[in-house]
């Protein structure tokens, strides 16, 4: 009975897909062969004379980009301007709560040039070149910018936590982040490390 029921599925689908396949089709329209319509195009005028093309000009000079536009700041912290032929670079550590009590310095070098405790600034003044720029714990974080005369640059000191004790960083930072909130000079001193 098995054998036979298959074998007469096996039929029926074989005679449907024959008169699906011979069958004409209710929407097949027919195909009736003509000419492909032709397209009117209107006649094109004469040019008239041409004259003759005026010289090539010289290239015109590249226009420099729009300055950019700074955004209205509100001036908390007043830094004046480097001194002639100097760069100035301005590190500032925000207060918070993370390390408040701890104090670090910053040094060009071995050199003390300032120490940063919570919330306060220093303004190194520096000549044009490549610097680097440390802060330690019981790790070294270091920071190599490019300085340009009568340019100001601002780099923020913040902490993160270490395996012992917490751990100073120095990351490039804006203007606009210098001047969220009113913070002091820094009056600590620096201290310099002693060379081996």
């Amino acid at each position: 009975m098995k054998k036979l029921g298959s074998k007469l599925s096996l039929a029926l689908v074989l005679a449907l897909g024959h008169f699906a396949f011979s069958a004409p089709s209710i929407y097949a329209q027919p195909v009736v062969a003509s000419d492909p319509p032709t397209a009117q195009v209107p006649p094109v005028p004469p040019s008239p004379p041409s004259e003759p093309s005026p010289p090539p000009s010289a290239p015109e000079a590249p226009v420099a980009p729009p300055a950019p536009v700074i955004p209205n700041i509100v001036r908390l912290n007043e830094i004046a301007a480097p001194a002639e032929g100097m760069g100035q670079v301005v590190f500032f550590r925000p207060s918070r709560m993370t390390g408040m009590a701890v104090s670090f310095s910053v040094r060009e070098g071995d050199t003390g040039i300032g120490k940063l405790t919570n919330g306060t600034y220093f303004v190194h003044a520096s000549e044009p070149g490549t610097k680097e720029y440390n802060i330690a714990s019981e790790a070294r974080d270091t920071l190599r910018m490019e300085i340009e005369p009568g340019e100001t640059y601002y780099v923020i000191q913040s902490i993160s936590l270490g395996l012992l004790i917490a751990r100073p960083n120095l990351t490039p930072s804006s203007e606009t982040a210098f001047q969220e909130k009113r913070l002091n000079v820094s009056r600590a001193r620096a201290t310099s490390r002693n060379s081996n």
